[in-house]
């Protein structure tokens, strides 16, 4: 049986973080999130947008990704996923209508992917 999606992310620490053509976050325990949309961080200096295209080294809110433990997870009803972090960051992939912006997977394979209006297991 697979975990809700708060259940599976909550309480994980982000590993390192992968740049590139779709970032990847690499969550303690062998999950990994892949970012295949636009998204953004929001913390105490404001909110930093982000495009997996032009990714391609850490910047600003970036560089703090690693090391910071996921205190919240979930998604919105339209689909975006939300990540609270203990770094006082937010991360939020929104949802595309015509694309999976997120997906999270484990060595065996996808655990959620994104979809309009939600996630699939």
């Amino acid at each position: 049986m697979t975990p809700s999606l708060s259940a599976a992310l909550t309480g994980r620490r982000i590993e390192t973080l992968r740049c590139g053509p779709e970032p990847l976050l690499d969550l303690s325990d062998g999950l990994l999130i892949r970012i295949a949309g636009d998204f953004r961080l929001a913390g105490p200096r404001g909110v930093e947008h982000y495009y997996p295209g032009l990714v391609t080294h850490p910047t600003g809110g970036l560089k703090r990704l690693p090391g910071s433990l996921i205190t919240e997870a979930g998604t919105t009803l339209a689909g975006a996923l939300v990540l609270t972090l203990d770094s006082g960051l937010t991360l939020t992939v929104p949802p595309d209508s015509t694309d999976r912006p997120w997906q999270v997977a484990n060595p065996a394979g996808p655990l959620f992917t994104a979809l309009p209006g939600g996630y699939t297991t």
